[in-house]
């Protein structure tokens, strides 16, 4: 055999070995938030793991975009926020059923829709740059409107209302022949546990959807008009057709994914849905699981959910073991827990260059 067989070889069992090991964190994740509520029976966990569900789809929608399309957009939050929105002001106004959840987040995914074709059909034609600005402009103007729109959308302080009555922590879902609410594993089996499975589950099926595109011959062309935009126009494939079609694709899961988020967090207001941070904070999960991979933006939310919530908590620990080392203390004060995420993440992308998916599932294959 020669060496260079031998490393062709070698280097698809490293790429196998590197997919093996993304998969099975993957799954470690997945097993995790199935069961979260039995695993982790503090509220603020709850929190972390229905936010990690939500924004797995949030991030894999947009990396229908970026990774398997190369589209810049920053206005995914702004999808993100018409579904949230459009739950929000449908349960305020109307009650906290159902049907206020469906009519709400239809309408609020119906203008998400239109505005993504819109947006994609005038601007997708002009180069990347041009683009990214147009979306950006687009998302401001939004944050804008829900800011001063206070009599529909309750203005800086957003808008707090009920969720349907199941998914209330004083619905019993399940009572013995006393009329107590059965417990499971210690856990009261009453809404709250509806709750967090209604967004589990729904992020699961909204995941598995996107997931499915991107292995469809849509994704093949995507990822096509990715590698070179004018072969693909040159062998038949209409180009600004696709790249329109994706966005809006990409913009419903988002505006989904907005909908689940305003009935679990049961407020919407421009910091939790609008906000610029959070374009920053998906675009950084997918740069850190690897984009064009789609597995990456299950792990890369995970980090970065655990890093937000926690890191701030190991810091104090850390400084306390510590306190008798000069100056280290000071330099792992929880209030300097942003330097350390900061240092975190270059490390990240220092030594997983292509996010930790892609460096792993690309170890030792070919360029």
């Amino acid at each position: 055999m020669t060496d260079a067989a031998i490393s062709l070889r070698q280097g698809s069992f490293a790429a196998r070995r590197g997919r093996m090991i993304v998969y099975a964190i993957a799954l470690a994740i997945a097993l995790a938030l199935a069961f979260a509520p039995f695993l982790f029976q503090d509220v603020r966990s709850a929190q972390v793991a229905a936010r990690i569900c939500v924004f797995i789809v949030l991030a894999a929608s947009y990396d229908l975009l970026i990774g398997y399309t190369g589209i810049v957009s920053f206005a995914h939050t702004m999808f993100f926020g018409l579904g949230a929105y459009g739950a929000a002001m449908a349960l305020k106004n109307f009650g906290a059923t159902w049907t206020s959840v469906a009519f709400g987040g239809a309408a609020g995914v119906a203008a998400a829709f239109v505005l993504a074709l819109a947006i994609g059909a005038l601007s997708l034609r002009v180069k990347a740059i041009f683009f990214a600005m147009v979306t950006l402009a687009a998302a401001s103007v939004m944050m804008v409107l829900a800011s001063q729109f206070s009599d529909f959308t309750g203005g800086e302080d957003g808008m707090v209302y009920s969720a349907p009555k199941l998914l209330s922590p004083a619905t019993p879902l399940f009572t013995d022949a006393d009329g107590k609410v059965v417990k499971l594993f210690g856990v009261s089996l009453n809404g709250k546990i509806a709750a967090y499975y209604f967004v589990f589950l729904t992020c699961l099926v909204l995941y598995w959807l996107l997931a499915r595109i991107v292995r469809s011959p849509l994704g093949t062309v995507l990822e096509a008009i990715r590698e070179n935009e004018m072969r693909a126009e040159a062998i038949g494939y209409r180009v600004v057709a696709y790249r329109t079609a994706v966005f809006a694709i990409s913009a419903i899961a988002a505006a989904l994914a907005g909908v689940v988020w305003a009935v679990w967090l049961k407020y919407t207001g421009p910091e939790t849905t609008l906000s610029f941070a959070i374009m920053i904070d998906i675009l950084l999960i997918v740069v850190i699981g690897g984009m064009g991979t789609m597995i990456g933006a299950v792990i890369g939310v995970t980090i970065m959910s655990l890093a937000q919530f926690y890191l701030k908590d190991l810091m104090h620990l850390a400084a306390e073991a510590t306190a008798a080392v000069p100056i280290l203390p000071r330099l792992l004060d929880p209030d300097r827990w942003l330097l350390w995420l900061g240092v975190l993440f270059i490390l990240l992308v220092y030594f997983f260059p292509a996010g930790i998916a892609g460096t792993l599932m690309r170890k030792g294959g070919r360029p």
